[in-house]
């Protein structure tokens, strides 16, 4: 299997004059995760969640307050949240939609799926349509190999797909405009 080179990081992200990491966001990590860990560093994923579940989306501007807030350096917060495929670094589509592309779900027809969405939506992988409602992200293992082909909707689990079948469920969302923070 090749290796998958992917740019990640959008270096021209503008800042902000106000912080992503608010006094509401470090409340909540200092006084629900950092009792539970041993170090504030070993916080950096419940707060990478709770910055992704604010704003959709984690700006370098983000990670550099992280860096910070955690004590550690940024190279060593640009190293964890790039490993992790359901971290995003430019704002998402209203309904992100992530379709496994594990051992399971590839022999149960994942690629159909995927062909289907870029056919009917005209998106590739990582993309959002040109009206902000859907972004196509292909993921590793789900845990859902009992529904395989199986996707998750903005975190709901959906399986096992049928191409057709998957793509009514996409056109039945809610089309209110995307939000973006």
């Amino acid at each position: 299997m090749a290796w998958l080179v992917k740019d990640r990081l959008k270096p021209y992200t503008p800042t902000r004059t106000e912080p992503y990491l608010t006094e509401e966001i470090k409340k909540k990590i200092s006084e629900k995760y950092f009792p539970r860990y041993p170090t504030k560093r070993a916080c950096m994923l419940p707060l990478f969640h709770e910055v992704m579940h604010t704003y959709g989306f984690i700006a370098p501007q983000a990670m550099d307050e992280a860096a910070a807030f955690l004590e550690v350096s940024p190279s060593e917060v640009q190293d964890a949240v790039t490993f992790y495929e359901e971290f995003r670094f430019e704002p998402s589509g209203k309904y992100v939609v992530n379709v496994c592309r594990s051992i399971s779900c590839e022999i149960t027809g994942h690629e159909a799926i995927v062909n289907k969405i870029r056919d009917v939506f005209g998106i590739e992988s990582g993309e959002v349509t040109d009206d902000g409602m859907i972004q196509l992200i292909e993921v590793e293992c789900l845990g859902l190999c009992e529904k395989a082909p199986c996707a998750l909707i903005n975190g709901e689990p959906h399986g096992p797909l049928t191409p057709d079948g998957f793509i009514k469920t996409l056109q039945q969302l809610p089309k209110e405009p995307a939000k973006h923070h």
